[in-house]
């Protein structure tokens, strides 16, 4: 069946979650660790027929273990992780490192300049909470909003944003960056996180039925049959080696995590009947999306688990940016019934700082209230306005329309 031949389905991670302390003279063997503990994991997928993208490693807060007297006292504290880091990647696969929550003021100043420097070795997020009475932490949210204007201005063409966002309502264990981070009373533990949109369009390409009721029941029967026979593969891979010890497996996030380099998630709503990306019957098909995603047995669901949206990280999305097929209001609304919130989502360069604050308060609140994970990553594009096209460099990211923020 094809749904079965594994080059549909790749393995976007394997990730793991470790604390580090303020003992430097114990990161090299923390890092060894890590080291030891994917060359078990990755040969084993692998073996199974599976292309293994990246390997992972998000920490505790970095303000637990990194010397913040001052920014360059914590250049050098990272810069000593990166020889590290550097150091313990024989195998040729992408790696990549969060350092965890920024939790006060202070943390959050530092970033947009650790980002600037350090970039894909520095991936970052803050939580943020609700008081006692229900009400989003501002405080929290305008320095959020501030660094993601100061990484804007600093890193070329507003890139560095990539590694930043603002976490509503999520939990630790979350495979994919920036969002992931870890916590020091927790165990260190690993999660695997697949790419799955080149297997849900090859799966409704083969599907006929008669009815539009008939057709989604068919689209959801044949989607949770294939996501869940390459979930149990994928399981059957980590269950067959004897592993360190040192991480427990915490469990799969089943989001779909589309690139630009696999089928876009436009395809897959026009093959569940829905015209365009932002036409009606988006809410709909994003709806039965996100079952698919939730009916995986078998292992702990645990990160996102659901649809992922990420404007720039998806060419069909990026595209649809360029004719108007949806806007910053249309995705807030899908976040209702599916996953990440406002994702990659390119902004004007002069947007003031209130409204992205505002954005981020009506995000968090539809978090909270509708209690599911939503994270906002926007990207203010210097001297840029709505309507205008981005001009990335990035190999991740897709060229799109910048979007007005209403």
């Amino acid at each position: 069946m094809i749904y079965q031949q594994k080059s549909l389905c790749r393995v976007r991670t394997v990730t793991l979650f470790l604390s580090l302390t303020q003992d430097k003279s114990q990161w090299q063997q923390a890092l060894n660790q890590a080291k030891a503990e994917f060359a078990l994991l990755v040969p084993a997928i692998q073996a199974k027929g599976y292309e293994v993208q990246s390997i992972r490693i998000v920490t505790n807060p970095f303000g637990e273990y990194l010397d913040l007297t001052d920014l360059a006292a914590a250049k050098g504290d990272f810069a000593y992780l990166k020889q590290l880091l550097q150091e313990m990647n024989e195998s040729g696969l992408r790696i990549r490192f969060a350092v965890g929550e920024a939790r006060n003021a202070e943390e959050i100043a530092m970033l947009p300049d650790l980002i600037a420097d350090f970039g894909d070795l520095c991936n970052a997020c803050v939580n943020v909470p609700l008081d006692e009475n229900g009400i989003l932490n501002n405080e929290l949210i305008m320095y959020s909003a501030q660094a993601v204007q100061r990484i804007a201005a600093i890193t070329a063409r507003g890139e560095g944003n990539f590694n930043f966002t603002v976490n509503f309502n999520c939990n630790p264990f979350i495979p994919y960056f920036p969002a992931g981070y870890h916590r020091s009373d927790v165990p260190n533990s690993f999660v695997i996180g697949l790419e799955t949109p080149d297997l849900f369009v090859a799966v409704l390409k083969e599907l006929n039925a008669t009815s539009h009721n008939d057709f989604f029941q068919q689209s959801y029967q044949a989607m949770s049959e294939a996501l869940q026979y390459h979930v149990d593969e994928v399981l059957s891979a980590v269950n067959s080696v004897t592993l360190s010890g040192n991480f427990q497996f915490a469990g799969m996030d089943s989001s779909a995590a589309p690139s630009k380099n696999c089928a876009s998630m436009t395809e897959v709503y026009e093959l569940l009947g829905v015209p365009y990306f932002g036409a009606a019957g988006t809410v709909e098909a994003s709806s039965l999306l996100t079952r698919v995603f939730k009916s995986v047995k078998n292992v702990s669901l645990v990160g996102f688990s659901g649809l992922m949206l990420a404007v720039t990280e998806d060419l069909g999305l990026a595209a649809g940016t360029q004719n108007a097929q949806f806007d910053i209001r249309s995705l807030l609304t899908y976040s209702a019934v599916c996953g990440i919130g406002l994702d990659t989502v390119p902004i004007p360069g002069d947007t003031d700082v209130e409204k992205i604050a505002a954005l981020m308060r009506d995000t968090g609140t539809m978090a909270f209230r509708l209690n599911k994970p939503l994270t906002v990553r926007l990207f203010p594009i210097p001297n840029r306005k709505a309507g205008e096209l981005t001009e990335f460099d990035s190999a991740d990211l897709c060229n799109c329309k910048i979007l007005a923020v209403p």
